[in-house]
């Protein structure tokens, strides 16, 4: 994994840790299963990938990362774990485990036993640990197909088969204790190219609303930046081209660059839209460029995303259409919410940028920062940091504005740059 030079990293990390606060940041990913059918057992198989130890220490997908977790010291100690005592002391939990999932043969419950557990060595401890956990049991006379899902304490995972000689196969996103389709215990199983395509619809809007509050709080920043149609449609048109071309590339593996590097850039883009909507009134002719360069960043954290999903091989393109539709209704889901919330009755006040525009840009780009130090880092900020983060922001604009010799509209700029910044917190510990 790429991180900033030891020097400054170490630097960064005694500045934030003086500040107070600072937790490792163990970030919660969905899981993956692939059930297959062994050729002449008559038996099913079910292999996962996922973080054992968050489930043995019962974090589940309220938390966005283990440290926000009471049950984090336990989370440590297991992470801490080498192969073979975590192997052993899963034993125990084994049967809690299978316990929370249900396979369902046309209407006959199944009971899998674990068969195997592989866990990497210890590694990183700032860094989840993916272990492969294999289930499985016959397959009663009778039984065709064999639907699946999990507790939904368990969180989110990604459920395929294997890809057959002629690219088909299936694969879903499944949240809540959804349930998989029946998958035929024989010859397979296909998804249209239509089911893929409407699916994927969804999982793209979904990932913009409610879910990609970084990607929200870009266009929020692009609609604030002027009432009026045309500068909007001019950025949201670059930022739709841009991040169409590198989903298409990052999901064919044209382009790739790790989520480490996108993630913290992604973060940065945002602060910058912020700033400027404070410092210029109209459309600069950097900006629809700048937004474009933005735009392939963007896409590529979509594309990673899209990656993860594990689309059929057959259906890329399908899945790939989909998707970007489905990010394009949520992006517009969320400039419609924006006006008929703010630019429909506020839009043409004179006091619209001073009272509107300057708190929620200062408010979006303080946590995008903070956002930016957490990704690069790993780590996590206290709120006290983040507002902190967004009214030193708020500060220097005001200043370079000269808006410190107005008295109270600079108090009341910061001082609902600071209640935003609490909601937005609020927010994302929300999302799922």
């Amino acid at each position: 994994m790429l991180r900033a030079p030891n020097c400054i990293r170490q630097a960064l990390l005694i500045l934030l840790a003086l500040m107070g606060g600072v937790a490792h940041a163990h970030e919660i990913r969905p899981a993956l299963a692939e059930i297959s059918f062994p050729e002449g057992q008559n038996a099913y198989r079910i292999d996962f990938i996922l973080n054992v130890e968050a489930l043995m220490a019962g974090i589940g997908p309220e938390h966005d990362d283990t440290s926000e977790s009471q049950n984090a010291a336990d989370y440590n100690r297991l992470r801490a774990s080498p192969p073979n005592a975590l192997q052993a002391e899963f034993e125990g939990f084994a049967a809690l485990f299978i316990g929370g999932i249900t396979l369902d043969g046309a209407g006959q419950p199944l009971r899998p036993e674990v068969q195997s557990l592989f866990v990497p060595p210890v590694g990183d401890l700032d860094l989840p640990r993916d272990s492969t956990l294999t289930i499985g049991g016959p397959i009663p006379d009778g039984v065709s197909a064999i639907s699946f899902a999990w507790d939904p304490s368990y969180g989110s995972i990604v459920f395929r088969t294997e890809v057959s000689e002629g690219g088909e196969g299936y694969s879903a996103f499944l949240q809540n204790g959804e349930a998989s389709v029946p998958i035929p215990v024989t010859g397979g199983v296909s998804q249209s190219s239509l089911d893929v395509f409407v699916d994927y619809i969804g999982v793209g809007f979904e990932h913009i609303v409610p879910l990609g509050l970084d990607h929200i709080l870009f266009v929020i920043g692009l609609f604030l930046f002027s009432a009026q149609l045309r500068p909007l449609l001019i950025q949201v048109t670059a930022f739709t081209v841009a991040h169409t071309v590198t989903l298409a590339l990052g999901l064919f593996g044209v382009v790739r660059i790790a989520p480490e590097i996108v993630e913290p850039l992604i973060a940065l883009s945002i602060v910058y839209v912020a700033v400027e909507n404070v410092l210029f009134k109209k459309l600069t002719p950097w900006r629809p460029l700048l937004v474009f360069a933005f735009g392939l960043l963007h896409g590529l954290g979509f594309a990673g995303v899209l990656t993860e999903f594990g689309l059929p091989e057959g259906r890329y393109v399908a899945g790939l259409i989909g998707f970007n539709i489905g990010v394009e209704l949520g992006q517009l889901f969320v400039v419609l919410i924006c006006f008929l919330v703010v630019g429909l009755w506020f839009g043409s006040k004179d006091w619209y940028r001073l009272r509107i525009v300057y708190p929620a840009s200062i408010a979006i780009g303080g946590y995008a920062l903070a956002w930016f130090f957490e990704r690069s880092l790993e780590i996590e900020l206290a709120l006290g940091w983040v507002v902190a983060i967004s009214l030193a922001i708020g500060v220097v604009l005001l200043l370079i504005k000269r808006l410190h010799t107005w008295g109270g509209d600079a108090l009341y700029v910061l001082g609902m740059s600071a209640a935003l910044t609490i909601i937005l917190r609020m927010l994302e510990g929300m999302i799922p």
